[in-house]
């Protein structure tokens, strides 16, 4: 007779027929788990491919805010949903974010009306020469020949409108139509994604803190802090260094006499935290002022100065707001955020000052003590 779950013994007794079945030790079950997380985690990040950038986004502002969010919560009665909190300072950062794009957009829809009167007068006239164009030296002559010629000649410049494909711009104009709504659903998904990082943020940090204490011990969480720390700084030294940038340029703007001249402060502010961005808006208003200055004194000026500034800002400034905080060293702030822009794009310009850190960070405190022992 044999039992359930029994089998004979060679001595006549009984045994478990789990007894036979092979057991894992310990570590083999520690692998299997790994591999599975591993697995499982690759597998996340494969599904959200497409909204990595917004998560990312969303991580790096609720980061940078969050000293700010905590004074602000403080304000908000603790008997208040705790919802209240996060989803107020959560809208009052998508309206920081998206008010100047619309200040923005606004002034320009309404100097469309001159740009079409002045496109209506070069159909009819032609862009007239302008005076400093023949003084200029060597080749001024044959510039002012050239420009009479074609760019003075409304025919000429009424053949090459001709020209230009209506189809193809008006497929551009739909494809730009569906890449600005893309745009705009994924910063709706950055604002959700920051409003649960702000409502959870204590949770979030305390698990970050647990599972790098756990992974790595004490060093992974003084990681995750310096992380954290270079974040901010990269935030606020990008910020900062645009104002500024933006401000100087802004005067000289005024002083030489630009055509709306806080309009494209306001644009070389924002440009300014792209990279080669307020060199754009810094040409676009040079040439600009060029076309309506009878001399080229105003538009030289007002380059070399504009130049100087960014040159200085770019190079000197911007590195050092975020080295001096995030006590990182000049060149690696430096090389973070040409490579970071390089690799990652717009949002490597932060990541890259916060690889940096976190590859000094691991030098200073896990390699070099290691090699001190």
């Amino acid at each position: 007779m044999q039992l359930h779950g029994l089998t004979p013994s060679n001595d006549g007794g009984l045994r478990s027929i789990g007894a036979l079945e092979p057991t894992f030790d310990s570590r083999a079950r520690a692998i299997i788990q790994s591999a599975i997380a591993i697995a499982v985690v690759l597998l996340a990040l494969w599904v959200a491919r497409g909204f990595l950038v917004a998560l990312t986004w969303a991580a790096l502002i609720a980061i940078a805010i969050w000293p700010a969010y905590i004074h602000f919560a403080r304000l908000i009665s603790s008997r208040r949903s705790s919802l209240l909190a996060p989803l107020l300072f959560t809208i009052l950062t998508g309206l920081v974010l998206l008010v100047p794009l619309i200040l923005v957009a606004h002034q320009i829809a309404q100097g469309s009306g001159a740009f079409l009167s002045a496109l209506d007068r070069l159909r009819e006239s032609g862009i007239a020469v302008p005076v400093w164009l023949a003084q200029l030296p060597i080749a001024g002559q044959q510039l002012e020949l050239w420009w009479r010629t074609n760019l003075s000649n409304p025919d000429i410049l009424r053949e090459w409108l001709r020209g230009v494909n209506i189809e193809n711009l008006t497929s551009w104009t739909g494809a730009l139509g569906g890449a600005l709504l893309h745009r705009l659903f994924l910063f709706a998904i950055t604002l959700i994604a920051l409003f649960v990082a702000l409502r959870d943020g204590v949770w979030l940090a305390d698990r970050a803190m647990t599972t790098a204490g756990d992974l790595i011990g004490d060093p992974g969480a003084r990681l995750i802090s310096r992380i954290a720390d270079a974040i901010r700084a990269t935030v606020n030294g990008t910020i900062a260094a645009a104002i500024l940038k933006g401000a100087a340029i802004g005067i000289a703007y005024v002083a030489t006499g630009v055509p709306h001249p806080l309009l494209f402060a306001a644009v070389t502010t924002a440009l300014a935290m792209v990279p080669l961005g307020a060199w754009i808006a810094l040409t676009t208003a040079a040439l600009i002022l060029a076309s309506h200055s009878s001399t080229l004194l105003a538009p030289v000026s007002l380059i070399v100065f504009g130049a100087a500034i960014l040159l200085i800002g770019d190079n000197l400034i911007h590195p050092a707001l975020i080295g001096g905080t995030a006590q990182l060293p000049f060149l690696l702030v430096l090389i973070g955020i040409l490579g970071g822009v390089d690799s990652f794009g717009l949002i490597g310009l932060f990541l890259g000052p916060v690889i940096m850190a976190a590859l000094l960070t691991v030098w200073r405190e896990w390699i070099a003590s290691r090699l001190d022992e």
